[in-house]
């Protein structure tokens, strides 16, 4: 497996064009009314101005979770931890609706078709019912849950939900990326399966905050994608939990991830989102924040946050047209619709 080391050279080359070009001319708070570009070479985007706001200006209140696209609809799901939950838009950032109030606190998500119908799994972190992954279609309907009641004693206890994804064969995989490092492996109607992993580095399945998760199907027999988020790289591992390798390192503290084609689009808590292709090498880097005090900041005020600038980006998603979809880590809450300039 192919292991990225983004040496000072490769950074010199790559950093300058990875900055957006908002207005020089706008301070921090002024409004934007045009796209901003940002990336480089055949990964460009526009940041799309007023995407996603509610039309009296309310906050979508704090967002530390995920972002997800129906294959069917093209709506965009994204959840938060305020009381309305999963927030709903079309491609174009209308508003739809707001559901599942009762999971508040989704730190992730996942979403697939099953028997012709779209349904979105949720790795519960926070709110009303913590601790949880729920199987929800599309009206926010609970389909299925898994919890530690259900679970029973899973290798490595049950604390610290961070991540969710749902292999091919309904297999769901969960990640306690703020507890123990586990990974446990439930079959499709939530039967505990296994468990591995634990805390550390190095090559083997040892994690240092294992935060997001994604099926990757780029190499033939599946393999579970993991954002080994502290030790700063994404590994990869066999459905069964065996060791494959490093797909990138020296990352700025990858959160989660989404896939299209060849490529990976990386959510860098560190103020960044990344684009690889198979290999694990950098394509493009998209909204590259210049002020570090921003990096990785919940309290940014939404005065001080610049469109094509992130901050904290913590959830990603591509459409089917390589649009990106970034929810940043954030106190007012924030959701960046990223339009691909194709070339």
């Amino acid at each position: 497996m192919t292991r990225l080391f983004l040496g000072a050279a490769a950074c010199c080359f790559l950093h300058p064009l990875a900055l957006a070009h908002p207005d020089h001319d706008t301070a921090p708070g002024q409004e934007i009314d045009r796209a901003v570009r940002t990336g480089n070479g055949e990964w460009l985007f526009e940041a799309v101005p007023h995407w996603g706001e509610f039309p009296d200006d309310r906050d979508i209140g704090p967002t530390h979770g995920g972002v997800v696209v129906d294959p069917q609809t093209g709506e965009i799901f994204a959840s938060t931890d305020a009381a309305h939950a999963i927030l709903v838009w079309k491609p174009d950032g209308t508003f739809v609706r707001s559901i599942a109030p009762e999971c508040q606190g989704f730190h992730a998500m996942d979403i697939r078709v099953e028997q012709g119908k779209t349904v979105i799994y949720g790795a519960q972190l926070a709110g009303p019912k913590p601790l949880r992954v729920c199987k929800l279609d599309t009206s926010g309907r609970l389909l299925l849950e898994v919890s530690e009641a259900t679970a029973g004693q899973v290798k490595g206890g049950w604390d610290g939900l961070t991540g969710v994804a749902v292999a091919p064969d309904g297999s769901i995989f969960c990640s306690m990326g703020y507890g123990a490092q586990f990974i446990h492996k439930f079959d499709a109607e939530g039967k505990w399966l296994s468990s591995f992993g634990g805390r550390g580095s190095g090559d083997q399945v040892l994690t240092e905050t294992s935060h997001g998760l994604k099926i990757d199907l780029r190499y033939g027999e599946p393999r579970l994608l993991i954002c080994d988020r502290e030790n700063r790289r994404l590994i990869h591992t066999d459905l069964e939990g065996r060791w494959i390798g490093e797909y990138a390192s020296h990352l700025r503290r990858p959160c989660s991830v989404s896939i299209s084609g060849d490529f990976c689009a990386v959510a860098e808590l560190e103020a960044r989102v990344t684009i690889l292709d198979k290999d694990g090498t950098p394509v493009a880097f998209l909204g590259d924040n210049p002020d570090r005090g921003q990096w990785a900041n919940f309290p940014v005020p939404k005065e001080d946050l610049r469109l094509g600038i992130f901050t904290a980006p913590h959830g990603i998603s591509f459409d089917q047209e390589d649009n990106l979809y970034v929810e940043d880590w954030n106190v007012s809450g924030r959701v960046t619709k990223l339009r691909r300039i194709k070339p």
